[in-house]
């Protein structure tokens, strides 16, 4: 009897243990009843029949990540590349996830291979690297289209990594390096060009201020030289003047003669130092020929002085 006491206990202490269930945050449990589905426990603190009531599943409902491996696609233009992936999901209905589908997992994992191999099949080697975005959206719509009916919902997918063949990679490098070598020669030709035009434009401008200088400077030389006549002008007027109002003073003429005949003198004497042979008047009469000729001259040019300032 004793020991009938002790196992009573026992089965008694399982039973409770049994029937106590505390569901974590982010959880669900599924409870079979015999066999069959009852319900669905979220996060809480539970009692269930003994020896009826059975947790059969346990979902959590935080975002998994699920590695997908690598595989080969082929590309538009008929070039094999590795492929491979992370696809992100959360378990949005526990029941569906655990009747729907033996392995949920595994099964989206499937379905985003089959979708990249087909969506990879669509574009050319070259453009799988800029449309990322594009595919990782295909991959996202078809998987969780195809998951709805599991409780599964597909967050997003991500392509981790493309990897073309190594003839391809070769010839990748090759392609970029020519690009990059051709655009280091375009930028020097540029450069060079850019420097001959500043060259030239430089030189032009160097050109302009120097013609611009040299108009200035004749200007200049210009006025000056004028101005310079306009002086010896007034400076001659003015003692042709004087010269004038000299003569007609008493004694006047006689000055005169004598100037022109110094000067007439000092202009042979000018010839006779400038050559060797001596230049001598055929005839004294000359000189007095010239100075009754200058004399004349002298005034002519008073008379029309002296009519003019009687017409004024």
């Amino acid at each position: 009897m004793e020991y009938i006491g002790i196992g009573i206990v026992i089965l008694v202490v399982i039973a409770f243990f049994k029937t106590i269930r505390i569901v974590p945050q982010k959880t669900a449990y599924i409870i079979e009843r015999l066999g069959q589905y009852s319900r669905t426990l979220d996060a809480g603190f539970y009692i269930l029949i003994p020896f009826m009531d059975k947790v059969s599943y346990k979902r959590s409902l935080k975002e998994e990540a699920i590695d997908v491996p690598q595989q080969i696609c082929i590309t538009k233009d008929n070039v094999s590349i590795g492929v491979d992936g992370i696809l992100y999901i959360q378990v949005v209905d526990a029941k569906r996830s655990a009747y729907g589908i033996e392995d949920y997992k595994y099964a989206t994992a499937q379905i985003a291979q089959t979708t990249m191999r087909s969506i990879f099949g669509t574009f050319d080697l070259d453009e799988t690297f800029k449309a990322r975005e594009t595919i990782n959206s295909k991959v996202v719509q078809a998987v969780d289209e195809a998951s709805d009916p599991w409780g599964v919902k597909v967050t997003r997918y991500e392509v981790k990594d493309i990897e073309p063949p190594q003839s391809i990679i070769e010839s990748m490098e090759k392609q970029m390096k020519a690009e990059r070598d051709k655009r280091a020669v375009i930028a020097e030709s540029e450069g060079e060009k850019q420097s001959a035009i500043n060259r030239a434009e430089g030189k032009r401008q160097a050109m302009i201020a120097e013609s611009e200088g040299e108009k200035q400077k004749r200007i200049n030389e210009a006025e000056g030289k004028a101005v310079e006549i306009e002086k010896v002008a007034e400076a001659t007027a003015r003692g042709i003047a004087k010269i004038a109002v000299g003569i007609g003073k008493e004694n006047g003429k006689d000055a005169v003669n004598l100037r022109i005949a110094e000067q007439y003198i000092k202009e042979f004497g000018n010839l006779a130092k400038q050559n060797n042979t001596m230049i001598i008047p055929s005839t004294l009469s000359d000189i007095s020929g010239f100075v009754a000729s200058a004399v004349k001259v002298i005034d002519t040019v008073k008379e029309k002085k002296d009519k003019i300032g009687t017409l004024s």
